[in-house]
């Protein structure tokens, strides 16, 4: 692989990794999870596959979410990167949906297979016009 990332078709575990998050069903999804993962969610840090599961728990648990992966790109040492999209509504106001954008970072240990050393994450905001 070169130095520059190039687009390519989303992986199966990718895909997994989002319908984990978006049911928090994690068996399948978060495999390429380890106690060694770091996650970086904006400004925290949660490291090990437990830990990471109990915060997407905390987050989206209040919420009817769905993630919808619009871009995929590989690069070289194993670094993947995500574009995305996710619809939102907490589950006490289903009818008011948001959209946030999100891209997630994945510097990968190894590939087959597929180990995550570390994710970093970056989402919305969700009304831009609230920050300007």
């Amino acid at each position: 692989m070169t130095d520059t990332a190039h687009a390519t078709s989303v992986p199966d575990w990718v895909l997994k990794f989002m319908d984990a998050i978006d049911t928090l069903e994690f068996d399948e999804g978060f495999a390429p999870l380890t106690e060694d993962t770091e996650m970086y969610f904006g400004t925290a840090h949660i490291h090990g596959v437990e830990a990471i599961k109990a915060f997407f728990v905390k987050i989206d648990e209040p919420l009817n979410i769905t993630h919808e992966v619009l871009e995929f790109w590989a690069a070289g040492d194993g670094v993947r990167l995500l574009r995305g999209e996710a619809a939102m509504a907490k589950k006490s106001a289903p009818e008011e949906v948001v959209r946030a954008p999100f891209t997630h970072i994945f510097y990968l240990d190894q590939e087959e297979p597929v180990r995550v050393r570390t994710l970093r994450i970056t989402a919305g905001p969700l009304q831009t016009d609230a920050v300007m």
